[in-house]
């Protein structure tokens, strides 16, 4: 996998946690950022078709506007 050189600076604490992590699951300090921060995009970045589906006929009650409404500009 293709990857780029970044300098991240982390606390202390966060340092230890993370060479803790990373010891006890035989992975690198890298492998465990690049998995921590794959979770934190995934969360912050919806599938959009998941979104829809879950709102689909959330508010069967509304009604949507007439066209003349779409053209106020």
């Amino acid at each position: 996998m293709p990857a780029t050189r970044t300098q991240v600076y982390f606390t202390l604490e966060q340092r230890r946690r993370i060479d803790e992590l990373a010891a006890s699951r035989g992975m690198t300090l890298a492998e465990v950022v690049r998995l921590a921060l794959d979770g934190f995009l995934e969360e912050e970045a919806p599938d959009p078709e998941a979104v829809l589906a879950a709102t689909f006929g959330a508010a069967p009650d509304i009604a949507p506007p007439s066209r003349d409404e779409w053209d106020r500009g």
